[in-house]
């Protein structure tokens, strides 16, 4: 990557001990994880480096403990479930920082995995107190951040440390700075987002950013009723924040003068009660009843958005176009999510998506692993697509 240190620029690091900030944030019940992703996405960092003959020692969060060290957030069993990810032993010390950590540390051998204990047991982590950060880079020579789930934020073990030391993106966050370039920095043009969800009031800043810079937006979810609502239309009993008719007007001039066509539902799935197998109907969306809500696009908007997919070279994609969660308002998410991916597939798109309810929805569909590429990141995803600076990547540019 030409705008960010990696691995490839990192040298010889063997004997080197190398603090690496992972992703370990995963769902745990009864000692045991759930769902292994975020370790597996860093999994080839720790073993390239491993490899290298580098001391690797883990540095992650867990959970929002409030009041220091709590037995539930401690990542011990996260380093059980990251050896058997690995196929290789991985130590475990119960401090990040102190005479725990470094005699830990201190006892490795080449080539050894070492993963420290929850960085927020401290408050100074997320406070990025020097004192603190000092006291973690102790520990290391070289740090290497590999969790861009977390780069959104400012904390001594996301951007306070690589102000200290050599600092390198690991193949993970590199994986996914090469995405988000292929999707919205250097994208190749059309370039269409999807961008659904319930409401417009968390992502008005994503709409404002992506309407100077992609050449069509699809509006799907309960937010697309608030732009209708905007341009006059009645959706009845529907997800719709009146108050915003303002802000969704002004993204839509906005859009006009950079170019950037809206799309919004031309039909909806509707029905009177919210739950699985209700009764429902496909209507225009000028004819919603009153005592209805909108919970899914229809075929006519369906066949609109594979349309402009199929006028796409570049997909962004964050958020479902209908309430995808209950079935039948599964069906637009995963029509468009299927077309989508069968066109990546012949080499025809590059599809990038991300957010946990659009990683949801692309699984619930089947078709996530065929998408250039999905982002586990959530929150750092979406501000990376708000145009704002990351603080844990932009101290990683050469």
């Amino acid at each position: 990557m030409a705008g960010f240190r990696t691995l490839d620029d990192i040298g010889d690091v063997a004997g080197k001990r190398v603090l690496v900030r992972v992703d370990l944030n995963v769902p745990v019940t009864d000692g045991k994880v759930t769902d292994a992703t975020r370790i597996e996405r860093v999994a080839p960092t720790i073993a390239e480096l491993s490899s290298r003959g580098a001391k690797v020692i883990l540095l992650a969060h867990f959970g929002r403990p409030k009041d220091g060290p709590a037995p539930e957030f401690s990542l011990q069993p996260i380093a059980r479930a990251t050896a058997d990810v690995l196929g290789r032993p991985v130590g475990f010390a119960s401090e990040c920082i102190g005479d725990t950590a470094a005699s830990a540390v201190a006892a490795m051998k080449d080539g050894d995995v070492l993963l420290l204990e929850n960085t927020r047991f401290h408050k100074a982590e997320e406070k990025n107190e020097p004192a603190f950060t000092e006291k973690l880079a102790a520990n290391g020579d070289i740090y290497v951040n590999d969790a861009f789930s977390a780069a959104h934020r400012a904390h001594a073990s996301t951007e306070g440390l690589a102000r200290l030391m050599p600092a390198f993106a690991g193949r993970t966050m590199q994986a996914e700075l090469e995405a988000l370039e292929k999707g919205l920095g250097n994208p190749v043009r059309p370039v269409v987002a999807i961008v659904g969800g319930a409401k417009v009031s968390s992502k008005i800043d994503l709409l404002m950013n992506l309407v100077k810079k992609v050449d069509a937006l699809v509006i799907g979810g309960g937010m697309a009723n608030t732009f209708l609502a905007a341009r006059g239309t009645d959706v009845g009993k529907s997800l719709c924040e009146h108050d915003l008719a303002k802000t969704a007007k002004q993204i839509m001039i906005e859009a006009a003068e950079a170019g950037c066509a809206i799309i919004l539902p031309v039909d909806g799935v509707v029905a009177k009660e919210f739950k699985a197998g209700a009764a429902c109907q496909t209507v225009a969306i000028a004819d919603v009843p009153v005592d209805a809500m909108i919970l899914d696009v229809g075929e006519k908007t369906v066949q609109s958005v594979t349309d402009w997919i199929d006028r796409a070279a570049t997909l962004v994609w964050n958020g479902p176009l209908g309430a995808f969660e209950i079935e039948p308002f599964d069906r637009a998410t995963v029509a468009a999510a299927r077309h989508a991916a069968a066109r990546t597939r012949e080499g025809k798109l590059v599809s990038v998506a991300g957010g946990g309810d659009t990683v949801a929805a692309l699984n619930h569909a089947g078709v996530a692993d065929d998408f250039t590429y999905v982002s586990t990141a959530g929150g750092a995803f979406l501000e990376w697509m708000e145009g704002k600076v990351l603080p844990g990547v932009d101290v990683l540019k050469r």
